[in-house]
């Protein structure tokens, strides 16, 4: 079970539905994460995804 009860001030999240998400702030739990693309020529930011997302359980 992750703990998300620490929050890393240097990297904002906004996504509550994540499982790394800080339970109280905006903020991530992890120590770092990895951001990745699913397009072959990223251009635009929306090209460009967290891959340490994980679903909290419940989530679709």
């Amino acid at each position: 079970m992750t703990d998300n009860s620490y929050a890393n001030q240097s990297i904002a999240c906004t996504v509550t539905n994540c499982k790394n998400h800080n339970s109280t702030k905006n903020f991530c739990s992890l120590e770092s994460i990895k951001v990745g693309t699913h397009e072959a020529n990223p251009t635009v930011c929306q090209c460009t995804d967290c891959q340490s997302f994980e679903a909290k359980s419940g989530c679709q």
